[in-house]
């Protein structure tokens, strides 16, 4: 992307046409059907696999695509603008499991994991979030405790985007009680590994498609060689994943404001009363400019994170900025475009009450927009840090 005219390389034009191209014709037919069944389309991963998005940002040795952060948010926008909650699924896979792997993990390990994620033969998820800790990682209760040459995790999460349907998960745990923050450390856990299973399926608002679920840990027992990263280091190094993530939810957001906003003009531009499509009213119209407004604005502060992360910049205020305001506005445009479709909005017929629902999501998921505004506030300000 050029600097100056914010226009997009030919490659990157390329890029976001084939990812266009293979959501409407591979995601958005069955939309609504995996919605509606709470349906996690596992055979999907394997073509975006195929595609090479679904490691997407790592070197070419691991199995990946070597392409950008702002490549990736020109994919998951793309995603979500078809079905945001395979979006999300692969953003839990890419941005939060393989990316702990990726920035932590040793050439053993980036070699052992990354290259069956990246082909899409194995789904990821990162396990952080427990029934009594959230924003609040301090209260973490899973423990890792070193036995010889292995360690023992017991513990449970919670709200774990593919928890049911994983094969390698990133798991946190504490493994020194008194080092607070800092004695918490990052596992690698395979699917089958005795003591680790899924749990609870979460029953959800949106987001259908994608799996959310408990995982719990049962005197689960690990070669020590799992480890990824230092010991005490996880959740640093989750905090780093976490500036990058949100590039990636705030781009999945704009997906979201966009296919509300396509669908709103579709709609005011065949729907007639008193004799004229509504698209004729200025009540209409003024909804419409502003909802492509706050879906530009969204996209160009997604943008600017992206290519601060690119550039090897401190981006931490600039991708809590483009979530925060990605993540409001969708919500506000998806309801708006429920009521440029008046009652039809409300019905499962049309796919903008969907928008809202699954929008939602953005404003709690990977930090509230209240946790944004104190990362943000901090970083203005150079409070300390509190919660994170």
């Amino acid at each position: 992307m050029n600097a100056m005219d914010f226009e997009l390389s030919e490659e990157q034009a390329l890029l976001r046409k084939t990812v266009r191209g293979f959501a409407e014709k591979e995601l958005l037919p069955h939309s609504r059907e995996w919605d509606e069944k709470q349906a996690f389309p596992r055979e999907v991963f394997s073509k975006l696999g195929g595609l090479g998005l679904a490691g997407c940002c790592w070197p070419e040795e691991y199995g990946g695509s070597g392409l950008s952060t702002l490549d990736w948010a020109i994919v998951m926008e793309e995603l979500a603008r078809a079905d945001a909650g395979v979006a999300l699924s692969l953003a839990a896979h890419h941005s939060l499991c393989s990316a702990h792997v990726h920035l932590a993990g040793t050439e053993e390990q980036k070699r052992r994991f990354l290259p069956p994620l990246a082909r899409g033969e194995k789904v990821g998820c990162w396990g952080l979030t427990e029934p009594g800790s959230g924003s609040d990682a301090g209260g973490m209760r899973t423990t890792g405790v070193r036995d010889g040459e292995h360690w023992v995790l017991n513990g449970s999460k919670n709200f774990i985007t593919n928890g049911g349907t994983a094969d390698t998960a990133v798991v946190m745990a504490v493994t020194d009680r008194a080092a607070g923050k800092k004695g918490i450390s990052a596992f690698v856990v395979e699917r089958g590994t005795p003591g680790f299973r899924a749990g609870k399926k979460e029953d959800k608002l949106g987001v259908r498609s994608s799996d959310t679920s408990e995982l719990v840990l049962e005197d689960c027992r690990l070669p020590a060689a799992n480890l990824i990263g230092r010991e005490g280091m996880g959740f640093v190094d989750t905090l780093k994943i976490l500036d990058k993530g949100r590039v990636g939810i705030a781009a999945f957001s704009v997906g979201i404001a966009q296919a509300s906003l396509e669908a709103s003009m579709r709609y005011a531009q065949e729907r007639k009363q008193f004799g004229h499509p509504i698209a004729d009213f200025q009540a209409i119209q003024f909804k419409v400019a502003e909802m492509a407004t706050k879906t530009e604005a969204a996209r160009l502060l997604t943008w600017r994170a992206a290519a601060m992360a690119d550039a090897g910049r401190s981006h931490t205020a600039e991708s809590a900025m483009a979530k925060l305001f990605a993540s409001e506005a969708a919500v506000e445009i998806a309801l708006e475009a429920i009521q440029v479709h008046g009652g039809y909005g409300y019905l499962k017929d049309y796919p903008v009450e969907r928008y809202l629902r699954d929008a939602k999501i953005g404003t709690i998921g990977e930090g509230t927009s209240e946790v944004q505004r104190l990362v943000i506030a901090r970083q203005l300000l150079h409070l300390r840090p509190v919660v994170r």
